[in-house]
């Protein structure tokens, strides 16, 4: 079972494009095939398909002992950033959901790349030693950005300001 779920997250399930079912809070259960696929994702994404018949959603199979779960993004950006996240210690998907939520790829790259931890402070669940943490292991990870989005990186300052101050 363990090289199943292996394999099922290394290899399988990269992308799912389906009928939506149904959309539930958090989630939305994609048909594909006579099957139902729960693909969860963040508030801001389920407002955008609904309404939509169709979907198609970049995934994440998450997988544990005790769980198989699906996570959702409509944008390549959205599911590495979502990835990135998750290799931090103490960063799981819900905590990972919930910076998406609050903020594009591009804005949380600007907060780690100015070492801004109030951005992530805002979700629940992430003090400062995490964000500190967070900001620490992807620094380095997100540097690799032209120089004329470093530049675009500073204007945008301003901007996760406003959205701290809320």
């Amino acid at each position: 079972l363990h090289d199943v779920c292996y394999m099922l997250h290394d290899h399988m399930l990269a992308k799912i494009k389906g009928k939506i079912e149904y959309i539930k809070g958090g989630y939305v259960v994609v048909g594909v095939g006579g099957l139902g696929y729960k693909v969860f994702t963040t508030p801001y994404i389920l407002g955008k398909v609904a309404g939509q018949e169709e979907v198609e959603f970049f995934l994440h199979t998450h997988v544990r002992e005790d769980i198989l779960a699906l996570y959702g993004f409509l944008a390549q950006e959205e599911l590495d950033m979502f990835e990135l996240l998750l290799s931090i210690s103490g960063i799981g998907p819900k905590a990972g959901l919930g910076i998406l939520s609050i903020a594009s790829p591009k804005t949380i790259k600007t907060a780690i790349l100015n070492e801004d931890s109030s951005l992530l402070t805002k979700v629940s669940g992430i003090g400062k030693k995490t964000a500190g943490r967070v900001i620490l292991a992807l620094k380095n990870k997100v540097a690799g950005i032209s120089v004329g989005d470093k530049e675009a990186a500073a204007v945008a300052s301003a901007d996760i300001e406003a959205l701290t101050d809320m």
